[in-house]
């Protein structure tokens, strides 16, 4: 039986560290990241449809072919050659402009999504293929969970999870420009470079102590978020581990060991900033939600 509708949820993310290399070849910055899938997750629906209509209630971000979604889309229609449309309702929770890969989280939930309403059978190497074309974070935003990811985005290497902890996210009142980023960072260059390999030792040695001292992001120093050391500092006196911005901006997280102090944290946080977040590490990507029909009653006697 034809699958009518799915629902997805697509994880954002956050960089445990970020590291800038050099400069490869094609001109694109030559990353070197550890990468954490939480569980501030983006709801997608997707509907049978002969036409492709993509709706974002309540969000300001435009539905046009820039859109990440509407690109997804129309990438797995071109690759599988399906005469079809799609129909899709995205409830975002993600922050735009704060470094969490949200619309690649919307970019991977679509592939997902349409993979398994027409039963595509599309192997993740092929999806996150078609998501590396649409952007540098989807093919992490599919597989998800924790990951040491490299060069461009494109070369990822599966860690084990990531020891329990609590993340409180925040995000400042203005976004951050990821091209504007990388600009300045080229300019200006940055006195913190993480050891990311440290930082993969700590993640298989299941240590957070020493994930956290491995911490850091070469891009907040030259971000242009005026807002950064100010968060960091109040994350920190309620007691986060460690505490830096996320991929390119602006949104910036502490890490913490303990659920009470971390949701005291956001409380505090609450107080100045509009949007803040209380998330875990996410084990997974982007996935289908199976739910199980509801069994019949029995019949009244």
């Amino acid at each position: 039986m034809q699958k009518q509708s799915v629902t997805v949820l697509a994880p954002a993310k956050l960089n445990l560290s970020l590291d800038v290399r050099g400069l490869l070849p094609n001109g694109y910055h030559d990353l070197d990241m550890v990468m954490q899938a939480i569980t501030l997750r983006e709801q997608l629906t997707l509907r049978r449809s002969d036409a492709l209509n993509v709706r974002m209630p309540g969000s300001f971000v435009p539905v046009n072919d820039k859109n990440t979604a509407v690109k997804a889309a129309l990438a797995f229609l071109d690759y599988t050659g399906l005469l079809a449309g799609v129909d899709i309702t995205i409830r975002k929770v993600t922050p735009v402009r704060a470094g969490m890969a949200g619309g690649s989280a919307d970019a991977a939930g679509v592939l997902v999504g349409m993979n398994e309403l027409y039963g595509a059978r599309l192997s993740m190497s092929e999806l996150c293929a078609l998501g590396a074309a649409i952007g540098a974070d989807v093919p992490f935003a599919l597989l998800g969970g924790t990951c040491r990811v490299q060069g461009v985005g494109d070369l990822m290497k599966a860690l084990p999870p990531c020891p329990d902890c609590w993340f409180v996210i925040v995000m400042p009142s203005v976004g951050v420009s990821t091209p504007e980023a990388f600009a300045r960072y080229d300019t200006m260059g940055s006195p913190v470079h993480p050891d990311c390999q440290a930082q993969e030792d700590a993640i298989r040695a299941g240590s957070l102590t020493a994930l956290c001292a491995a911490a850091g992001n070469a891009l907040e120093h030259c971000s242009g978020a005026k807002e950064t050391p100010a968060i960091c500092a109040l994350l920190n006196s309620h007691g986060a581990l460690t505490s830096q911005m996320t991929g390119s901006g602006a949104a910036v997280f502490g890490v913490f060991d303990d659920e009470a102090k971390a949701k005291a944290a956001r409380a505090a946080l609450q107080k100045q900033y509009k949007k803040v977040y209380l998330a875990q590490p996410d084990r997974g990507g982007a996935r289908v939600i199976y739910t199980r029909p509801a069994r019949p009653r029995p019949a009244a006697r």
